[in-house]
């Protein structure tokens, strides 16, 4: 994410120039030896140092992209506000709603500015359902089915890294891929209820690394091969219950073989059906419609595959045309220029800015209710 990041801000200027912001890469933090200053030489960093803090101290910086694992957000994220620097930080931030509060009370107490990472909103295909759902263009909401199904931990010679410690990852794919299947039911639908939620561990015990690992490292299991307890959830399955009185269903797994960020959702309403698939980014499927009469075709409404193009989200700043691809990296260039502009200009509408904390307390929240009902077995509220 470090990565990805540093590559959005040099982009910023190029798809948004009228922006009016060109980021300069000042410093990089990396507490493993030789990786912030392999980053300083690849993408432009002035400096590159082992403690985060010296970020902080440096006169020079004036907005801060957290991209450490979990347990750190709410430390770093806190200590990025309370410097005066803005701050843009990864999803789930922290490992509970808790952590996600900590960390928005102390940005709205310094009065900078921040954006979380819920990137996949920023799709114009996903920009283009929304718009559709708040038009009423599928009408009155009656179900949500969001899914997000990853092989990245599938394979179990797959290290021990700090994702599989509750102290450290918390609730496993609940804060990594779920907390994105929150958020963009949130963003089409409105804020859930109550849920109901099981949650599974496949893979319960993997090979402890030696040292600090690069990605999602393999380990040989040979004989005598040291191994460690997985501590958190490898797949969650979730029944929502949102304020206006939709339902919904929220399923991810990271262990799931033959699923290649399968991510995306279906939308139905009274009058139709929206569907988006991750992998298909640019495509919007649209169900419904009205028959030569005028009415509505509640039996036997076609569907149509909508290529989304210059009017839809910021697709403009990309592509000429429609149905040209975007991609995971584009969406990120849009966050970080939303992240700029609400940085810049303070007055700019909430509309064109970023994901906000309320979003991640929001998300934190849901997330912290599907634990509870692991372990009561019954549907908890979501505060």
């Amino acid at each position: 994410m470090g990565r990805v990041h540093a590559q959005s801000y040099a982009r910023v200027p190029h798809h948004f120039p009228e922006l009016g912001v060109r980021p300069e890469l000042v410093a990089v933090a990396d507490e493993v030896p030789g990786r912030a200053e392999a980053a300083a030489a690849q993408y432009g960093f002035a400096s590159a140092v082992r403690d985060w803090r010296e970020v902080l101290t440096d006169p020079r910086v004036e907005a801060v992209s957290v991209t450490a694992p979990n347990f750190l957000h709410r430390e770093i994220g806190t200590a990025v506000a309370e410097a005066g620097k803005h701050l843009w930080i990864e999803k789930p931030v922290g490992l509970s709603a808790d952590d996600a509060a900590a960390v928005r009370d102390a940005v709205a107490s310094a009065g900078v500015r921040a954006a979380v990472g819920f990137n996949y909103r920023w799709a114009p295909a996903v920009q283009e359902a929304r718009r559709r759902v708040a038009a009423g263009e599928v009408g009155d909401v009656e179900s949500v089915r969001v899914r997000l199904l990853s092989d990245y931990a599938a394979d179990p010679t797959g290290a021990l890294s700090w994702r599989y410690s509750r102290e450290r990852g918390g609730a496993g794919v609940l804060g990594d891929l779920a907390s994105h299947g929150v958020d963009l039911a949130r963003y089409l639908v409105g804020d859930i209820s109550a849920v109901v939620a099981d949650t599974a561990v496949f893979i319960p015990q993997r090979a402890v690394p030696s040292g600090a690992t690069a990605g999602h490292q393999r380990v040989a299991l040979g004989e005598g091969t040291a191994m460690g307890d997985v501590e958190n959830e490898d797949a969650v399955t979730a029944l929502l219950r949102f304020a206006s009185g939709a339902r919904g269903v929220l399923e991810a797994s990271r262990v799931a073989v033959g699923e290649q960020n399968t991510y995306g959702f279906e939308v139905a309403g009274t009058r139709g059906v929206l569907r988006w698939d991750f992998r298909r980014t640019g495509e919007l499927s649209v169900s419904g419609g009205r028959g030569g009469d005028g009415s509505v075709l509640y039996q036997d409404a076609p569907t149509q595959t909508l290529f989304v193009g210059p009017g839809h989200g910021d697709y403009a700043a990309f592509q000429p045309g429609a149905a040209i691809a975007m991609g995971y990296d584009d969406l990120k260039v849009v966050e970080a220029a939303r992240f700029l502009r609400t940085a810049a200009d303070p007055s700019s509408p909430p509309e064109q800015g970023p994901a906000t904390l309320d979003d991640a307390v929001a998300s934190a929240r849901a997330l912290d209710a599907m634990g509870r009902s692991v372990t009561s077995g019954s549907w908890e509220p979501v505060a």
